[in-house]
C-alpha cells in the first residue's frame, strides 16, 4: 500500500462509514463503558472525534450530557440532525479540530473511540497534544476511556489481512508496519451482500501512529493521569500482545504528580 498525504485525517470521512460491519457493535460499546467506568448517568461526557455521532447520540439517549467534537463537517451536520429528531436537548456537537478545543476541567469522561483520532496527526508533536487536550479538559478525578490500535501487537504480527461480517456488508482491512517511525497502514474495503463481487483492490493506506501500553503510561502520567485497565474487546479480555484492539482507562489524578 501507498500511504495517504500526512493530512489524509482532514478529507478520508464521508457518511458511508455507516454501512460498515463494526457499526453495528455501537450499543454493546456504549454498554460496556459505562460498566467498566462505573457512570450512574450524571456525568458530564465529551466525545473526542465522535464521527457522526453514534456513541455520544446513545449515551445522550441514556441521559448523559454529552459535547461531541470532530473536524468533519457532513458528520457534525448529521449528529445534530439526528439530535434534534431523537430530541436530545443534552446532546451538543461541535465542528472543530480536536487540538483547538479549550475546555478546562469540564468533563466528568473523556472518550477517544474508533481510534478517536489518536495518532493520526502530522508529527509527534502534533499527536501528542491530544493527550493535552484530554487532562486539560478532565475534572480532578475523571476518566479517560480509549479505543485504539496496540503498537506491540503490529510489531509481531504486521503486515496482515483480516475481514469482518455485519448483516449487509463484508468488510476487508489490510495492515502495513513501519517499525521504525512506529507507523501503521491500514486499508480497506467493503463487499455488499447481494451484489456481484469484485477482486478487492486496496492501493492506499490510512498512517497511523501506534502506542504500546508502556509508552501511553509514560504518556498519560506527564499529564497527570494514571492507567488503570487495559482490554483488547468489549467483553472486557485482557489487552495483551497478540491481541491488536488496545482499550484502556485512565483517571486524572486529583493531586499534581510528577512527570516521569
Amino acid at each position: 500500500m501507498k500511504a495517504k498525504s500526512s493530512d489524509w485525517y482532514k478529507k478520508n470521512w464521508s457518511l458511508e462509514i455507516k454501512q460498515q460491519s463494526w457499526v453495528e457493535d455501537t450499543q454493546r460499546q456504549v454498554e460496556f463503558i459505562i460498566q467498566t467506568l462505573r457512570l450512574n448517568g450524571s456525568e458530564k461526557i465529551m466525545d473526542l472525534a465522535c464521527g457522526y455521532g453514534r456513541h455520544a447520540l446513545l449515551f445522550a439517549k441514556k441521559g448523559y450530557s454529552v459535547t461531541g467534537i470532530d473536524i468533519t463537517e457532513p458528520y457534525i451536520h448529521d449528529a445534530r440532525i439526528n439530535a434534534e429528531k431523537m430530541g436530545l436537548t443534552n446532546a451538543s456537537f461541535i465542528h472543530e479540530d480536536i487540538r483547538n478545543v479549550n475546555f478546562s476541567e469540564e468533563f466528568d469522561v473523556v472518550l477517544n473511540l474508533a481510534d478517536g483520532a489518536v495518532g493520526y496527526l502530522e508529527t509527534e508533536e502534533e499527536n501528542l497534544k491530544i493527550f493535552d487536550v484530554i487532562s486539560k479538559a478532565l475534572k480532578p478525578g475523571g476518566r479517560h476511556f480509549m479505543d485504539i490500535c496496540n503498537a506491540d501487537f503490529a510489531e509481531r504480527h504486521f503486515p496482515m489481512r483480516s475481514w469482518d461480517a455485519g448483516s449487509t456488508t463484508l468488510s476487508l482491512t489490510e495492515f502495513e508496519w513501519d517499525s521504525d517511525k512506529r507507523i501503521m497502514l491500514f486499508g480497506g474495503t467493503e463487499i455488499p451482500y447481494g451484489e456481484p463481487a469484485e477482486p478487492p483492490v486496496i492501493r492506499e493506506g490510512d498512517p497511523i501512529r501506534l502506542y504500546s501500553p508502556e509508552e501511553l503510561k509514560t504518556i498519560l502520567a506527564q499529564r497527570g493521569m494514571k492507567m488503570e485497565k487495559t482490554f483488547c474487546n468489549y467483553s472486557g479480555k485482557p489487552a495483551g500482545n497478540n491481541e491488536l484492539q488496545l482499550m484502556v482507562c485512565s483517571t486524572k489524578c486529583t493531586q499534581q504528580t510528577s512527570s516521569v
